[in-house]
């Protein structure tokens, strides 16, 4: 699968148009289009910008794995992923919380997950 397949289920997956995913990375639909129906290739600026957005890694985009995740399945992936600031304050957070903050927050999650869809 090419780049711009990739690109484009990725965007289509959330429903999002075009322009929403070009303001998002600072370039003009146009040029998202020419990525998309690979045309054009993305700096490496502008790829690592999609790949967060999409939160998916350069890796995924580029083909060069079918594994979705920034963070990869490896040992040095995992490290990554438990050093994330935001992931370790969660990680302190919620065992100190009580049911009723754990039961909105999987309805939060729940809401999320369900909107991208």
């Amino acid at each position: 699968m090419s780049l711009g397949v990739r690109l484009k289920k990725e965007r289509e997956k959330r429903n999002w148009s075009q322009v929403d995913v070009a303001k998002k990375v600072g370039i003009t639909n146009a040029v998202l289009s020419n990525y998309e129906r690979d045309y054009r290739d993305p700096d490496t600026e502008i790829l690592k910008k999609l790949a967060d957005l999409y939160n998916v890694s350069t890796d995924f985009l580029l083909g060069r794995t079918n594994n979705l995740s920034p963070y990869g399945n490896d040992e040095e992936g995992f490290q990554k992923a438990i050093s994330d600031p935001d992931l370790k304050r969660w990680h302190s957070e919620l065992p100190n919380s009580d049911e009723e903050d754990l039961r909105k927050l999987r309805k939060m999650w729940d809401i999320i997950k369900n909107a991208e869809k």
